[in-house]
């Protein structure tokens, strides 16, 4: 008797077992392609490209091709699983959406915000991004000291992280944020602000589309850098933005990250007297 219910218990064990193996081995089966996977299998990278958006995207409306900082960034990612590019056209807010959507891969140049990483993952930092000020011509601060006063009108864009900085290092100028960046940028050329506050990338891309805008001053004391990373989708599955990490640390490592940002910025149209000495990445 005691063998027969041994027997018949191990029967069962051995049954339980199968029907759970099977369950798993299911539910693996329906379990959505991680982009790893995707990448890996279709030899395909897809990313959001932002038109206008230099130094890291220039689009040739005569042939359609794109280059720029962040398609050579994109170009080398790609080589590590063999795969060409695939672009979709987007904007840094509808980038967000497109990876929740699983439209695309990576969404470049963005800032690893609270709000947004309660939708997307980030990877490491790709450039850590400092801050200055276009400032119109005669007027050269070096610090925030030099803007933080009464008599300066300062211009920035509304709900960005330049007005953020504006309002916490420069809380006594005259501060007003205008609806988007363009139109922060016309009050400077316009003579109705003094300055605009601005990350250096793009600052310089600015003042390349229009030199006649003034110059381009990182300010310190303090210096303020805010990290810009690659939006990925937020999944278990957590392979491909491991690979991408590692990716950025040998080539932040090897300087070759700060060679492909100059490159854009030079290519934006700036000058490389344009791009201040103690700039780095």
């Amino acid at each position: 008797m005691t063998n027969r219910l041994s027997r018949r218990g191990l029967a069962t064990a051995a049954a339980a077992v199968a029907v759970s193996g099977f369950f798993i081995g299911r539910a693996r089966a329906d379990a959505p392609e991680s982009t790893f996977e995707r990448v890996t299998r279709t030899k395909v990278l897809r990313i959001a490209v932002l038109p206008g958006e230099m130094p890291y995207f220039f689009r040739d409306l005569a042939t359609g091709e794109w280059t720029g900082s962040a398609i050579e960034m994109a170009k080398s990612i790609a080589s590590v699983w063999n795969a060409k590019l695939e672009y979709v056209e987007s904007t840094y807010g509808n980038s967000v959406l497109d990876l929740q959507a699983n439209k695309v891969d990576l969404a470049f140049a963005l800032a690893p915000t609270p709000q947004r990483a309660l939708s997307i993952g980030f990877t490491r930092p790709v450039i850590v991004h400092p801050y200055g000020v276009l400032a119109k011509k005669g007027f050269l601060p070096s610090s925030w000291a030099d803007i933080n006063r009464p008599d300066v009108r300062i211009s920035c864009d509304l709900g960005s992280t330049n007005e953020v900085a504006a309002r916490r290092f420069a809380p006594k100028a005259q501060i007003t944020a205008y609806r988007n960046r363009d139109e922060a940028l016309l009050a400077l050329q316009s003579g109705r602000a003094d300055v605009n506050v601005l990350a250096a990338m793009l600052a310089l891309a600015a003042l390349a589309k229009n030199p006649g805008l003034g110059s381009f001053r990182l300010l310190t004391t303090p210096l303020i850098a805010l990290p810009s990373s690659l939006g990925v989708q937020r999944e278990p599955d957590t392979r491909f933005r491991e690979v991408v990490d590692a990716w950025i640390d040998m080539n932040r490592g090897t300087g070759q990250i700060r060679e492909w940002m100059i490159q854009g910025i030079l290519k934006s149209g700036a000058r490389p007297e344009d791009i201040p000495p103690e700039l780095s990445f």
